[in-house]
């Protein structure tokens, strides 16, 4: 019974590493002021690349790219959490049809 469990439990700890793994390689964008700002990050929340337009990088647009690069990170962010909870249901959802848990 418990070599059993021991079995499932070294699985879905396999499972989770194997998904973390796959977070890595899915990119998603964030970006604000129509595509003025955009921000590329990995499924893990890592920042991968930046891209501004020219024409924010003056003195006086400084304070609106500042805001631009908040909104871009965060929606960027955002867009990662959702691919890791996507995957996370996923495996859960494996684990727990796989373990034969009743009233599961």
């Amino acid at each position: 019974m418990f070599g059993d469990l021991f079995g499932k439990l070294q699985e879905a700890q396999q499972k989770m590493n194997d998904s973390k793994e796959r977070l890595k390689l899915i990119t998603v964008e964030g970006e604000a002021g129509n595509g003025a700002v955009k921000v590329l990050v990995t499924g893990a929340r890592e920042v991968q690349s930046l891209e501004i337009a020219p024409a924010l990088l003056s003195t006086e647009r400084k304070e609106e790219l500042e805001d631009l690069l908040i909104t871009a990170l965060n929606r960027a962010l955002k867009n990662a959490e959702n691919a890791w909870e996507a995957e996370m249901k996923n495996v859960a959802g494996g684990m727990l049809g796989g373990m034969g848990l009743p009233g599961m």
